[in-house]
């Protein structure tokens, strides 16, 4: 088990998203709780109202869905042994 985070650089300051995974058979990562990502992002609606936590959750999840994390903490664990 362990945490990742994702961060970067915008030109509103520093953003980040951060969530645990478990190692599942044969050597595949898995997100513990899709609904339990931390972040400092704010989504907005197209009127500019602030998204509700529920509907952000889904906008983050599609987010991480789209990272390499996978790879990265398959490759962080290959090293450590």
């Amino acid at each position: 088990m362990g945490q990742t985070l994702w961060s970067g650089e915008s030109e509103y300051g520093a953003a980040g998203v951060a969530w645990d995974w478990v190692r599942m058979p044969y050597g595949m990562v898995s997100m513990v709780d899709p609904m339990a990502l931390v972040t400092n992002l704010q989504f907005l609606n197209r009127a500019g109202e602030v998204l509700a936590p529920m509907e952000s959750v889904i906008q983050l999840n599609g987010i991480v869905h789209t990272l390499p994390w996978q790879e990265q903490v398959q490759l962080a664990l290959a090293t450590r042994h």
